[in-house]
């Protein structure tokens, strides 16, 4: 499907070859479905919306088409298709929420089609182009604005519900016969979750899916997150992914046992979380994300969150 750029040649409103990837492996025969669609929906909506298309980011997101796009009054923004789910269903009403403040600011959304236009951020950079150091602070800085009181009443989806929903799927994975040496960790993720949601601490709007990659580069303020698969709940949750961030880099290194620890330790110091409340989550969601890697195939994947899980 094509869409005229201002004049020039048209530019083609395909699906990159990533996300037909991912979408294929992880959605089945409704990501087929999707995909197939995808083309038409996009071109409705750069018409609905009296966009111009200038190209599609062919390094987009997994289960989204990110086209980049200018309005009728020239202004740089990004078009954003993507397959809805559980997890992706309440991203729009997280940017609405944010306003701008700490994630990428929502400009127009259509919620039953998944489709939004967002401002326009710096795609190729995020903060995974900063030394590990720096960027855990810009990350952590960036975490202080997003941490919110949701509206009340919201549609969110909290914490405990959603982790009761993968401690359901975990069991049923823990019992197939490539899990077998995994279940040890697997009953401790279990029970580490059943104990920290029978003494629960304050809760907030959370990112969801918060790692270096998913905060980009800014005009208006250095840093912004994008792709939010938001939740209610407490900090620590939020954090998980950043105690795990540049895994195989973490796992090449001499005593990375002890720099995970670390990373633990100074993450819960300098947003103030409880560090045990931390660990615990962080080694619920890596063994989880381990058992779903393994699920599919991927077993280095799967083997590396096994190895770190049992790190901490």
């Amino acid at each position: 499907m094509d869409a005229a750029a201002g004049g020039g040649e048209p530019v083609r409103l395909d699906p990159p070859e990533r996300l037909a990837r991912t979408v294929g492996l992880w959605e089945g025969e409704p990501g087929q479905v999707w995909l197939a669609a995808l083309p038409g929906l996009v071109a409705d909506f750069v018409r609905r919306w009296e966009l111009t298309p200038e190209r599609v980011f062919a390094a987009g997101g997994q289960i989204s088409m990110i086209v980049l796009v200018r309005t009728a009054d020239g202004t740089p923004a990004v078009l954003k298709a993507g397959m809805i789910t559980r997890e992706s269903a309440q991203e729009h009403a997280a940017l609405a929420h944010w306003d701008g403040h700490g994630a990428v600011r929502l400009l127009r959304a259509d919620p039953e089609h998944g489709v939004m236009l967002l401002e326009r951020l710096q795609a190729d950079v995020s903060l995974r182009s900063l030394a590990e150091p720096k960027a855990m602070l810009e990350a952590s800085g960036v975490l202080r604005r997003l941490w919110v009181p949701p509206a009340a009443p919201h549609a969110f989806r909290t914490v405990a519900g959603y982790t009761e929903e993968l401690a359901t799927v975990l069991r049923e994975r823990r019992e197939q016969p490539w899990a077998a040496d995994a279940r040890p960790l697997v009953d401790e993720a279990l029970e580490l979750r059943d104990g920290l949601l029978a003494d629960p601490v304050e809760s907030v709007l959370l990112h969801g899916d918060y790692h270096h990659g998913n905060v980009l580069a800014a005009d208006r303020i250095p840093w912004l997150a994008i792709d939010p698969k938001p939740l209610v709940g407490e900090p620590a949750y939020d954090l998980a992914w950043l105690v795990r961030d540049r895994l195989p880099t973490l796992a090449a290194q001499p005593g990375s046992r002890a720099a995970a620890r670390r990373r633990v330790a100074k993450l819960a110091s300098d947003l103030e979380v409880d560090r045990d409340r931390l660990r615990g989550w962080s080694l619920f969601r890596a063994v989880e994300a381990a058992l779903w890697s393994l699920s599919f195939g991927s077993r280095e994947d799967g083997e590396l969150l096994l190895e770190f899980a049992s790190w901490l």
